[in-house]
């Protein structure tokens, strides 16, 4: 599975693009840029080459993770897809297309879509360094627009997108990245209850006109989580000391929190179950919650079964499981 890491073409390339440049100065600019993303103002301070870069440096890193998380996910429960196309819907500084093109060996073309100029500049100068992102096309344009005269592609990606846009132009976007998906769709937001919301209202729209759900879930059915819980999971990946400054953090590695989904045109041959939060270690047993096609289920192993036992301490937030085992289901 590809590792959570940027590349290090990406590493070398965001290096080289930082010469020279006040620490400071982009750590203000990547301040202000998140205040407004929270606030949801969307991309639209990203205005310079200054700030695309001091952009790419505090949030590619965790764009990248949690987009790698995403498609290893899909990987493991479709372990014959093998995409030639890549449609980045959203491409910002061209995160997915790298994170697709390490996952994927098999991708030839990379289409990316954005309207932001200078997020598109910094992205055709990034993949200048890459070894796979040759031929790449992108387009700067409306997403919905740009979308009509798009062409299909075999895997189509929207990341930390559709929470710009109001709920009448998700629904309107969300069935035009399916026509354009000829077999998969992987959408990604933040790991949080809103984030989750759209993800959910999403997937249900699109299971709706016959897409099937590859990962997370193990089923086509209606979300079994109940509020306050939703369902999301976390990556853990290391810090640069470039990133380190511009995020003005002391702990050297950071957890992004997001929610997905991965939709394809064909029923998963076989769906494991899903760990839902970070297992449950005692003097007795391991406890671990997870989805499955039944419904939520916890499931426990007692520590006197050996190695039921270990093979249960090696699971994590987010794993897939295609056996249970000995472990009792509660």
């Amino acid at each position: 599975m590809t590792a959570p890491d940027l590349p290090a073409e990406l590493k070398a390339a965001l290096d080289a693009k930082l010469q020279g440049v006040s620490r400071n100065e982009a750590a203000g600019r990547a301040a202000l840029i998140s205040q407004t993303y929270r606030a949801g103002g969307g991309s639209g301070v990203i205005a310079c080459e200054k700030d695309a870069l001091a952009y790419a440096l505090a949030r590619m890193p965790a764009t990248y993770a949690a987009l790698t998380a995403s498609l290893n996910a899909l990987r493991e429960v479709t372990p014959g897809f093998a995409p030639q196309s890549l449609l980045d819907v959203g491409a910002g500084p061209g995160t997915a297309g790298w994170a697709a093109a390490e996952a994927f060996s098999s991708l030839q073309t990379f289409h990316l879509i954005d309207a932001n100029s200078a997020l598109r500049t910094l992205a055709l100068e990034l993949a200048r360094h890459s070894t796979r992102l040759r031929v790449l096309k992108y387009q700067r344009g409306d997403a919905r627009a740009a979308l009509a005269d798009a062409g299909a592609a075999d895997l189509v990606v929207a990341s930390y997108m559709i929470g710009e846009l109001g709920g009448t132009e998700r629904i309107a976007l969300a069935d035009l990245l399916w026509t354009r998906a000829r077999d998969t769709l992987v959408v990604v937001e933040p790991g949080t209850p809103a984030g989750y919301r759209r993800i959910l209202a999403l997937r249900e729209q699109l299971v709706a006109s016959g897409a099937h759900v590859a990962a997370p879930c193990p089923h086509d059915k209606p979300c079994p989580l109940r509020a306050p819980d939703w369902c999301h999971f976390g990556q853990r990946l290391p810090r640069s000391r470039g990133h380190l400054q511009v995020k003005g953090a002391e702990v050297p590695f950071e957890d992004e929190k997001f929610s997905y989904v991965a939709l394809t045109r064909r029923p998963v041959a076989q769906h494991p179950v899903r760990v839902l939060m970070q297992p449950v270690v005692t003097k007795v047993a391991i406890s671990a919650k997870m989805c499955a096609d039944r419904g939520i289920v916890n499931a426990v192993v007692p520590r006197r079964q050996k190695t039921a036992y270990q093979r249960f301490r090696k699971i994590d937030w987010g794993d897939a499981m295609f056996e249970l085992g000995e472990a009792r289901a509660e």
